[in-house]
């Protein structure tokens, strides 16, 4: 049965069949076919040179508003993709306020995979944290080591192995590494332009996050996320006066409510989270949402006449997220006297949800680690997976499958470190799974 096949069914049972033979179907445990014990023997035959490209990245300072910083590593990714035969151009993102991205595409037959990756970090330039360090033969810490420069060293050296071995001529292949996944720029809908056309093209998308570090662990599922802003406003007057019918409750209390109603109200369903990250409330309020801060002028005498709050929304579903929202403008809509509310959303990741497919694909995922000695993977809690450039792709490929890259521990902190023993793991697993979806197609 091929992967076509497998997605066009829609009955669970189907699924769950089809799973099954493809998840077995290809090897018996440690059986590698001869073309895919040439893909392991090239992996471990160049892992030195993946560990000085993924130094020589790591060097880099490519902070997300180090416009110069993340082209520079993206010309070091767009000589590897060059030396392989790839087409590659860079997408300016004049229009969306950053650097932009490197889109490299191979290939006019076969299935079409999409790798997704990433050339900003959260490091810029006056952080302190900017150099590669190793620890020990198995361990280096460095900006951006795992989130995700790993990630991309690990596609280039997938792709490397499956070129060496005559496999890449029967796939279509688009790598797409964001310049701005840590700091997107705005609007949104421009800033993934790229990444939207790309999805709508391509019938797997894979993305070389480094999940939760676990390389027992891939994503399935995130969660995306909306920002949302309440705005109140009351009637000013002597505070003795609160409460009177004439001047009602104050623009405080009314935020007040609202936030505790949303908290009685949504609290406690699976992966629902909404946060109010900023509160602002008075007689006047300056708030610069660009730039999260603001300030608040009031007195303890003097009803409060604004407020303004900001948050996000995190569901694991489009169907969640409008769930969500409708209960909460129903909620603003119940205004204590004297107030007036208004509840705005923006868009922002939209989520990935934990389909059949991406079931299916995962199942192929945990076929191919077994086979090559490396143990189950399983899938990681929704829960504890956070937004990502994938989420992109819903809706648009068959299927999707992320945490594919550079496992390790402490990222966005300055103890981001690597366990560089699964640089060639990875990688092994990625070629392989890209050489069976390209069999099986």
């Amino acid at each position: 049965m091929t992967i076509r096949e497998i997605v066009a069914n829609t009955l669970p049972a189907t699924i769950i069949a089809s799973v099954a033979f493809l998840a077995s179907s290809n090897a018996v445990a440690a059986d590698l076919s001869p073309t895919e014990q040439a893909i392991v023997a090239r992996v471990d035959g160049h892992t030195r040179a993946a560990l000085d490209l993924l130094q020589r990245t790591v060097n880099i300072n490519s902070g997300s508003m180090n416009f110069a910083g993340v082209r520079e590593v993206g010309r070091v990714f767009r000589s590897e993709f060059d030396t392989l035969g790839f087409e590659t151009r860079w997408a300016d993102g004049a229009t969306f306020g950053r650097a932009g991205h490197l889109v490299a595409e191979f290939g006019h037959q076969g299935i079409h995979l999409l790798l997704i990756g990433h050339l900003d970090t959260v490091f810029e330039p006056d952080s302190p944290f900017q150099r590669y360090e190793p620890i020990s033969s198995s361990k280096a810490r460095g900006p951006g080591i795992t989130d995700m420069k790993g990630g991309n060293v690990i596609i280039v050296e997938a792709l490397r192995a499956l070129k060496a071995t005559g496999s890449l001529e029967n796939m279509q292949i688009t790598v797409i590494l964001i310049g701005d996944e840590e700091s997107s720029g705005k609007p949104l809908k421009a800033a993934r332009a790229e990444l939207i056309k790309a999805a709508t093209a391509a019938n797997v998308a894979l993305g070389f996050e480094d999940g939760d570090g676990d390389p027992h662990t891939a994503v399935i599922a995130r969660r995306g996320y909306s920002g949302w802003r309440l705005e109140v406003t009351g009637r000013a007057a002597h505070s003795s006066q609160i409460f009177s019918p004439d001047i009602g409750h104050g623009a405080i209390f009314e935020a007040a409510r609202v936030l505790t109603s949303f908290r009685e109200t949504l609290e406690g369903e699976p992966y629902l989270t909404f946060n109010p990250g900023v509160v602002l409330g008075g007689t006047r309020v300056d708030f610069d949402e660009g730039r999260s801060r603001g300030s608040a002028f009031g007195k303890a005498n003097v009803i409060a006449e604004s407020t303004v709050v900001t948050g996000d929304l995190r569901t694991l579903s489009i169907e969640q997220r409008e769930s969500a929202i409708t209960r909460m403008q129903a909620i603003v809509a119940r205004q204590l006297p004297g107030t007036r509310s208004q509840l705005t959303f923006t868009d922002g990741y939209p989520p990935l949800a934990p389909t059949d497919p991406n079931k299916a694909l995962l199942a192929l995922y945990d076929r191919v680690s077994r086979d090559l000695g490396f143990g189950p993977v399983t899938a990681v809690d929704p829960a504890a997976a956070g937004a990502a450039d994938i989420s992109f792709t819903a809706g648009l490929v068959d299927m999707a499958l992320d945490g594919l890259g550079l496992m390790g521990s402490g990222g966005h902190t300055v103890d981001e470190t690597a366990d560089l023993e699964t640089l060639p793991s990875q990688t092994k697993r990625a070629a392989l799974l890209m050489h069976r979806l390209s069999v099986n197609f």
